[in-house]
């Protein structure tokens, strides 16, 4: 948000010269704010430019810190979070569907969460996902060797998922006559989170 508080002056007591725009009252030894080059006694200025809190819809007087946010207006005691009611004030927020929250409660409420362990993801944060379920990058490993598995090609067994490596190690048949491994599917991310067939299966050792 954008804060700005408005501009006070107290005129000399000795002053004779300075008179409300608007009521045309002496403002002499009173406070003031300007305007447009014009000064304004407080009653008036509050009465004729002072915006009104989205929060509490009282009048933000000439004294009080005014917030503003793509043309809202809170008093500073009202810029909260719509859901935990903590202060926003010089706090990273986001906005939905007009109200504003806190970076806590908008992942709470909107944000994926990992399907290996559950927690949130948080914005920012990089987000792999595969066969329509999310992980966070450091969850998104083989289950064997806990590497990473990011954007290679990998198996998936019993809602597991496996580097190619390992998967051959523990699971794959090898042929009794060239000892070479059997074809299997074999998918990998392709970046956009989409899956990839890379090879097709030539045999069903798996059933």
């Amino acid at each position: 948000p954008v804060s700005h508080k408005h501009s006070f002056l107290t005129i000399s007591l000795t002053t004779n010269l300075y008179y409300c725009h608007y009521c045309l009252q002496s403002l002499c030894g009173r406070k003031y704010a300007l305007r447009e080059e014009n000064a304004y006694c407080v009653t008036c200025y509050d009465s004729l430019f002072a915006n009104s809190c989205e929060e509490c819809k009282q009048p933000i007087e000439c004294d009080s810190k005014d917030l503003a946010y793509k043309g809202r207006h809170w008093h500073e005691a009202c810029f909260k979070c719509a859901k935990c009611n903590c202060s926003l004030v010089e706090k990273p927020f986001a906005a939905k569907d007009e109200l504003l929250l806190c970076t806590e409660c908008y992942s709470d409420e909107y944000s994926s969460k990992c399907f290996h362990c559950q927690k949130t993801i948080m914005p920012g944060s990089r987000k792999m996902e595969f066969k329509g379920s999310s992980w966070h990058e450091s969850c998104f490993v083989c289950q064997y060797c806990r590497q990473l598995l990011g954007t290679k090609p990998l198996i998936t067994k019993d809602n597991k998922n496996y580097c190619v490596p390992c998967f051959e190690k523990q699971f794959a048949h090898h042929c009794y006559s060239c000892k070479k491994v059997i074809k299997y599917t074999m998918e990998k991310l392709n970046g956009t989170g989409n899956v990839l067939t890379v090879q097709n299966a030539l045999s069903r050792w798996w059933a």
